[in-house]
């Protein structure tokens, strides 16, 4: 018997004990799960319900296939039900995890062998360190659009020349505006398939960006958040 099953709630194997919380800003935070039997696709998403609640939401996972832990990346919603008391979870609380799920992504030949760019807002980063962190050789450029620098997660893990970070409420990024505006400025070679993730107004006009710098639908792929 498990110490689960002694304390009277039933094992299965959907439920994982947290191992720790890790805040990276006032808002936004990592919840460290065990890995040991659960699979996935770097890109792929993940249910996350509390154990006792009736509620769950969707989450990119945030770790790399090949990570001892799994990981996901939250950001709490300002008088919000469910992620107030996903941020307030402790080492030991149960939550479960269903899944995964979705086809954003890419397979290892094709990360062997490709150019790509990764565009995300705010916690849409999190499929793409995913990615980043399972395919170590891969040819990529982060372009990452947040509010202010505080909220470059886990930046210090990116090589220098591979994130770029666009701020559009302080000038601590590298470039000063919306990540649209960078898209703008900026040149890519015709081969370069582009990975977006975050929400649906950035997605919507960075489209509409590629689009008329003559990139084909088939070389853009995305991840809708909201």
């Amino acid at each position: 018997m498990t110490s689960l099953e002694k304390e009277g709630i039933k094992v299965d194997e959907s439920f994982y004990k947290v191992i720790n919380i890790n805040h990276l800003t006032k808002e936004t935070f990592s919840i460290k799960l065990p890995k040991a039997r659960f699979t996935f696709k770097p890109g792929q998403h993940i249910s996350v319900g509390i154990h006792g609640n009736y509620q769950s939401r969707e989450y990119s996972v945030y770790s790399g296939a090949n990570d001892e832990n799994l990981e996901v990346l939250v950001k709490e919603v300002e008088n919000g039900y469910f992620t107030p008391r996903l941020r307030n979870l402790k080492a030991g609380d149960l939550v479960e995890i269903r899944g995964p799920f979705g086809k954003f992504g890419m397979g290892p030949k094709v990360a062997e062998s490709g150019k790509f760019v990764f565009i995300a807002s705010g916690t849409g980063i999190a499929p793409f360190r995913s990615m980043i962190r399972t395919y170590p050789g891969l040819d990529y450029t982060l372009i990452h659009g947040v509010r202010k620098a505080s909220e470059a997660y886990d930046r210090h893990e990116y090589p220098s020349g591979r994130y770029v970070l666009c701020t559009s409420q302080d000038f601590k990024g590298d470039y000063q505006g919306r990540l649209t505006g960078y898209l703008k400025d900026s040149i890519f070679s015709a081969d370069t398939q582009f990975y977006l993730c975050g929400n649906s107004s950035m997605i919507f006009d960075a489209l509409e960006i590629l689009r008329d710098k003559g990139f084909e639908r088939d070389q853009i792929h995305c991840e809708v958040y909201f």
